[in-house]
């Protein structure tokens, strides 16, 4: 028997009601345009896909602008393969480069060169402000705090997620990284 057409399970699920409705369809609704927007203005100003800044932000908030490929994927939230292809074109603007971890040679570090540092830098006042305009500039105070809150409680729902990494920090000039 079709497990989507089971009775017993349609049942038994444990259905949304109508605020939880209205507050995952707003929810849904964010997951899906706020990336494009958040892309669509970085490919504009900073000739970057919002993955290839995610990971250039990645590594500008890491000791020494170093990780782990790994570490990084997981940051970033994107797999080993995409990582690896992203990187590789991010080495040949400049950005990054790539050598075997001297602690475990089995792995590869990811480093932000100086050139990377600086596309970082260049590129942070206007994700920023696109950021402050579609997000923080909707809200009071009170409501980013929830908003916070709200995300940190869901976040913790999906399991493991990288405490530390990107976003840990405001964007500042000495240390850009992402919003």
């Amino acid at each position: 028997m079709d497990e989507a057409a089971d009775p017993e399970r349609i049942e038994d699920t444990p259905w949304l009601d109508e605020q939880e409705r209205e507050a995952w369809l707003a929810l849904a609704a964010l997951m899906m345009f706020l990336p494009s927007a958040l892309d669509a203005q970085l490919q504009r100003d900073a000739g970057l896909s919002h993955f290839e800044y995610l990971v250039l932000a990645g590594l500008s908030e890491a000791p020494e602008r170093t990780r782990r490929m790994s570490e990084l994927a997981a940051v970033a939230n994107g797999s080993l393969s995409r990582l690896s292809h992203v990187v590789s074109r991010l080495q040949r603007q400049g950005w990054v480069t790539r050598r075997p971890d001297p602690a475990d040679r089995r792995t590869t570090l990811a480093s932000l060169t100086e050139q990377g540092w600086a596309k970082v830098v260049a590129s942070a006042p206007r994700h920023v402000t696109t950021v402050r305009q579609v997000v923080f500039d909707q809200l009071t105070r009170t409501q980013a705090r929830h908003l916070k809150d709200a995300c940190t409680r869901v976040l913790g729902g999906l399991g493991p997620v990288p405490a530390e990494g990107f976003g840990t920090s405001a964007a500042r000039p000495d240390r850009p990284g992402a919003p």
